[in-house]
């Protein structure tokens, strides 16, 4: 009998954990978050937004933006940060979550899904497919969303901000200018980005629906990505559904 019963309360307490796991699970939010503006920067307003030590705890953490002051890039891939800098003209990475940013734009995924592209080389036309597939897929495009690139780039036009102190006028050209910029060739690369067609001015340009940085395979360079061309194709990683 005692048996019985412990069995029977050892089934209870296996059901109602099972149940909160899977609450749990179904409350998971994969809303896109962000601090600070582009259009509040380009009127000079560049002084730290939010502390990315507040985030640490994030364990499937997905971020960019800019480092206070516009002194580098922020890349976070799942929890672990790629951050890059100019140190007496050299690039350096940074994997520190004792970090301010002027600007930043995140969320928290747990699971995503894959797609592969092909026949796309240009960044306009690989826009256009990542709404498609977003909206195929069921995404909720009215707002904003992340998604993941993986694999073997032809070309990547990059840039690390490194402004001059003082220097009040602020402008696209400048910040691409400003710290170091290079291009890539046929090289392994992860690119986080952001999606929304209504946030122009406040995280993505006027040009675009898109604000995208990356990293190599090797660690080596990480950066916001200014132009891109891709190879034969590339995956494409949305949220899970």
């Amino acid at each position: 009998m005692k048996n019985l019963i412990y069995i029977i309360v050892l089934v209870f307490f296996t059901i109602a954990f099972s149940s909160c796991r899977d609450e749990e699970s179904k409350t998971f939010s994969t809303e896109v978050k962000y601090s600070g503006a582009l259009r509040t920067i380009m009127s000079g307003a560049i002084q730290s937004v939010i502390s990315l030590d507040t985030l640490s705890k994030m364990k499937h953490l997905y971020a960019l933006g800019a480092v206070d002051n516009l002194k580098g890039e922020i890349q976070i891939f799942n929890g672990l940060p790629s951050n890059s800098f100019v140190v007496d003209s050299s690039l350096q990475i940074n994997d520190s979550y004792n970090l301010k940013a002027s600007l930043l734009i995140y969320a928290e995924i747990e699971a995503w899904d894959s797609y592969q592209i092909e026949h796309i080389k240009i960044k306009s036309d690989l826009e256009k497919q990542i709404f498609k597939i977003a909206t195929d897929s069921g995404i909720d495009i009215e707002k904003p969303f992340p998604f993941l690139l993986e694999g073997t780039i032809a070309s990547l036009d990059w840039h690390v901000i490194n402004w001059k102190d003082g220097d009040t006028i602020h402008n696209h050209k400048k910040h691409k200018a400003s710290g170091l910029n290079g291009n890539l060739k046929n090289r392994k690369v992860q690119i986080i980005g952001f999606y929304s067609t209504k946030h122009k001015g406040v995280f993505t340009h006027h040009t675009t629906n898109m604000h995208i940085h990356f990293k190599t395979d090797d660690k080596d360079i990480a950066g916001h990505v200014d132009d891109l061309l891709l190879d034969n194709s590339i995956t494409l990683k949305l949220p899970k559904q």
